[in-house]
């Protein structure tokens, strides 16, 4: 898989929901957040514009998470409860995916992830 190409499939794991997405900046986008929500969930995100995201099947299996401020939009298949996508408290014009969640993609082929402070977020002082 190249790290330039920029399109990509998102899927959960029973696959009632797929996304299409243009990562802004490829698969060398991924990065971690500290946060009390995605340090449960070891998740890597990949940044994508709002409309760089689309949903190709499944908006009836998605469910939403949100906490705290309410600011994100954390949405996973109720169904199998793969984390699919989230809007960002940090950059509300942006969606994060799951980069565990890309077709044909080993997270483990990223190398080393960058870490982003969530847990001493701007949005919760």
């Amino acid at each position: 898989m190249s790290l330039k190409n920029p399109i990509h499939h998102v899927s959960c794991h029973c696959g009632a929901v797929e996304l299409r997405v243009h990562l802004k900046h490829g698969l060398s986008g991924a990065h971690r957040c500290d946060c009390s929500y995605c340090r449960r969930r070891g998740y890597i995100a990949g940044p994508v514009d709002l409309d760089q995201l689309e949903l190709l099947r499944g908006a009836e299996a998605l469910t939403l998470y949100q906490w705290n401020t309410m600011t994100a939009k954390h949405w996973f298949c109720r169904i199998c409860g793969i984390h699919t996508h989230h809007q960002r408290r940090s950059n509300p014009n942006e969606y994060s995916v799951n980069m565990g969640a890309i077709a044909g993609l080993n997270p483990r082929d990223l190398g080393e992830i960058p870490w982003s402070d969530g847990v001493n977020h701007a949005a919760d002082r």
